[in-house]
């Protein structure tokens, strides 16, 4: 059963965005995505993969300007050894983007807030060389073994898994980096076409919003000076973006402008200075995306 007000979605992003981008959203959202994966350089190399996709006769494209993403044209990649073994990962364009806003470095040391089910804490191991120190926080126990699965099948090493909500870590931790993917309504990742049990109403915004705020602040705690977060969410309700990130600006607090290299397919809705908006399309899910750098401990 269809659990979404269509009706009050319509509306809400109305109001948030006009018509003029209403019918571009409804269009995106209407929209089947293609699937995209990431080789996992921690296991295997492009090359690699790309010879053995096309032994398995799978058509790709490669996606410029994002490490080491493709895109399935044609064919099944669940089946073959490539994605059994780890060496490629499933993942969305989208949720691609905070680990390389990131930019993680390999003597750093990364908190993951909301790791499960590990996407985004494995690429952030992939882009460090498995060298940097990473700890990733799930609250929720069995998606926590999930994550852990996942970790190790993907070879990820140097990651502890802390079975905890993170806004009870405690204050004395420091992270030199931090990425706060937040827990959201999930309105960028929809198909209007298809039924869900997902529900998006005011009282789910604003019980995310809620917890959001919670966690951006907790994790500004865990920053030193010069410390870097980047918040992001699957929504493009701005109830839960730039509305958070204005909860937490001050003077020791500033957003680090976001410039993302030509990317094929990617388009913008319009967002707070500095922050992105993902439109979602055929390639991409609708998806936002903010850098927040402490200035002062």
């Amino acid at each position: 059963m269809d659990k979404i007000d269509k009706e009050f979605l319509f509306q809400h992003l109305s109001k948030t965005y006009g018509d003029e981008y209403l019918d571009k959203i409804i269009a995106g959202l209407n929209k089947a995505r293609v699937t995209t994966f990431r080789v996992n350089v921690l296991k295997s190399n492009k090359e690699e993969v790309e010879s053995s996709l096309s032994s398995s006769k799978i058509s790709y494209t490669n996606v410029n300007n994002i490490l080491n993403a493709y895109i399935v044209n044609e064919g099944s990649i669940k089946d073959i050894d490539l994605y059994q073994d780890g060496e490629i990962y499933i993942q969305s364009l989208s949720s691609m983007l905070p680990p390389i806003v990131l930019n993680p470095l390999e003597r750093d040391h990364i908190l993951d807030m909301a790791a499960a089910p590990g996407s985004k804490t494995s690429q952030i191991a992939a882009l460090t060389n498995n060298k940097a120190c990473i700890t990733a926080v799930e609250m929720n126990p069995l998606r926590a073994e999930r994550l852990k699965y996942n970790l190790n099948k993907l070879g990820v090493t140097r990651t502890t898994v802390l079975v905890k909500d993170a806004r009870l870590l405690d204050d004395f931790y420091r992270f030199d980096k931090i990425l706060l993917d937040a827990p959201c309504s999930g309105s960028g990742t929809i198909n209007l076409n298809e039924e869900t049990k997902q529900k998006i109403n005011i009282d789910v915004i604003k019980k995310c919003q809620s917890r959001q705020i919670a966690l951006l602040k907790k994790g500004l705690t865990l920053l030193p000076k010069n410390g870097e977060l980047v918040y992001s969410t699957c929504s493009i309700f701005k109830d839960e973006n730039e509305e958070v990130i204005k909860k937490v600006l001050n003077k020791n607090v500033v957003l680090v402008p976001i410039e993302l290299p030509g990317i094929a397919n990617l388009e913008f809705l319009p967002s707070m200075d500095g922050t992105i908006t993902v439109m979602p399309n055929e390639y991409f899910e609708g998806f936002f995306l903010a850098k927040l750098k402490k200035i002062s401990s």
